[in-house]
């Protein structure tokens, strides 16, 4: 359970990568792309430990007002007061290339024509689409 002292409803966030921490401040809400979907943090929630995918962080209210990264790949832990994301790839919108995310993109594509039956390279031709589309995205809605 959330602890009653504080009377705030702000969550300490930290999004780390294996070589930054790229963002340490508050929230009111933290939106984060689960394996399997969209998903919502709130002060309170209950502890929590998800996959993450590819996409965006959506960070509501706190100190440093709404804000916005790119991540891909790695673990979410929420706690009641806290939610610490460790991403393997993570980015300020201001950050992405969009020409080398659109050449990544036409590499996937290239990648997808020649897979033919082998499994194997569909689903890393799909992965690195996804990822792909995520960081043009993200870069195209800079807050």
């Amino acid at each position: 359970m959330a602890d009653a002292t504080n009377n705030s409803g702000l969550m300490q966030v930290r999004i780390v990568t294996p070589d930054r921490v790229v963002f340490d401040s508050t929230a009111s809400a933290v939106e984060l792309p689960a394996l399997t979907g969209y998903m919502e943090a709130l002060y309170g929630a209950a502890p929590l430990l998800a996959e993450l995918g590819a996409g965006e962080v959506r960070l509501h209210g706190g100190a440093s007002g709404e804000q916005t990264f790119f991540v891909a790949w790695g673990f979410v832990e929420v706690l009641p007061e806290r939610v610490t994301i460790l991403a393997e790839t993570a980015l300020h919108p201001e950050e992405i290339d969009v020409n080398a995310a659109k050449a990544e993109l036409q590499e996937a594509h290239e990648l997808w024509n020649q897979a033919g039956d082998d499994g194997e390279k569909y689903d890393e031709a799909n992965t690195d689409a996804r990822v792909a589309e995520e960081k043009i995205a993200s870069a195209q809605h800079k807050n």
